[in-house]
C-alpha cells in the first residue's frame, strides 16, 4: 500500500480506501461475508491472490481483523471499530453512484446480483418448505457467466456456481440488465415478464412466489437519515413484498 506522503486526512484515508478493490471488500464484510470464500464470491472478477494481498493490507491498516475458524481450517474476518466506522463513507459512495453513475449492461453481473440477494436481500420467511432448485440462464453473458443455480433448503438459500444435482423445479431465463434492474428494485416483476426479458418456467405456485423471496432493498445506498425507497410491485398475483434493511442489520 503506497503513501501520498501528505498529512491531509483525505490523503491518509485514501491510501487505504481508494486502493482498488478495498471499498468492495469492506462492503462485503458489511453485508455479513465472514469467510474468505464468501468475500471472494462478492468480487468474482478479483483474483484470489489479489484478495489475499488486500485482506493482509486491510488487516495491517487496522480496518479488519481475522481469527481462526473454531471448527476447521481457515479464518473468519470482521471489521474492526475503525472498519465499521467506514459505513458512512460506503453509504455516501453508494448514494453518489446511485445518483450519478448509470447501470449499463457492462455493470449488470447477474452472479453478483444473486450473491447479494442471498447475502442481504433474502426474505427467508417467504421461502418454500423443503428443497427447491432454481436454474438461471443468462444468454447475453459470456459462457462462464451464464449459468447459476439457487438452492433453497432448510429455510435458507445459496447460490451454486455448478449444478448441485437433483431435479430443477424452476427455470429462469433472463437478460442480465432486466434481471438486475428488477433485483435492485428499479423495475417490477410484472414489467420484466411482460417485456419478455425474463421468462420463468415451472409450476404456477412457484412462479408466483419466486419474486417474493427478494426484498429488493438496496442496502448499501441507505443511511439512518435517508432511507432508500425501491419500486414496489403492487400486483396481487405477483405478491411482491418489500422491506428496507437498516444499516445496523448488516454491520
Amino acid at each position: 500500500m503506497g503513501t501520498y506522503r501528505q498529512y491531509c486526512p483525505i490523503a491518509r484515508a485514501s491510501e487505504i480506501l481508494a486502493e482498488r478493490w478495498n471499498p468492495l471488500i469492506v462492503r462485503n464484510l458489511m453485508f455479513g461475508a465472514v469467510t474468505f470464500s464468501a468475500i471472494a464470491k462478492g468480487v468474482p472478477t478479483m483474483s484470489r491472490s489479489m484478495l489475499i494481498k488486500r485482506l493482509d493490507e486491510l488487516e495491517r491498516a487496522g480496518v479488519i481483523e481475522r481469527r481462526p475458524k473454531p471448527d476447521g481450517p481457515g479464518h473468519l474476518y470482521q471489521l474492526t471499530e475503525a472498519g465499521a466506522d467506514l459505513s458512512g463513507v460506503i453509504y455516501a459512495l453508494a448514494a453518489w453512484g446511485e445518483r450519478w453513475v448509470e447501470v449499463t449492461p457492462e455493470r449488470s453481473d447477474p452472479g453478483f446480483a444473486l450473491w447479494a440477494w442471498c447475502q442481504v436481500q433474502l426474505d427467508r420467511s417467504a421461502l418454500p418448505d423443503g428443497r427447491v432448485l432454481v436454474a438461471f440462464n443468462f444468454p447475453d453473458e459470456r459462457p462462464g457467466n451464464r449459468r447459476y443455480w439457487l438452492l433453497i433448503d432448510h429455510g435458507d438459500a445459496e447460490v451454486c456456481y455448478t449444478d448441485p444435482g437433483g431435479d430443477v423445479d424452476l427455470t429462469v431465463e433472463a437478460r442480465s440488465l432486466a434481471f438486475v434492474d428488477w433485483h435492485r428494485g428499479k423495475r417490477t416483476w410484472r414489467d420484466v415478464l411482460r417485456s419478455g426479458e425474463v421468462i420463468v418456467t415451472g409450476p404456477p405456485w412457484l412462479r408466483r412466489t419466486f419474486p417474493t423471496w427478494n426484498q429488493h432493498a438496496i442496502v448499501a445506498t441507505q443511511s439512518p437519515h435517508q432511507p432508500h425507497s425501491p419500486v414496489r410491485d403492487t400486483s396481487a398475483d405477483e405478491g411482491a413484498s418489500v422491506r428496507i434493511v437498516s444499516p445496523a442489520a448488516i454491520r
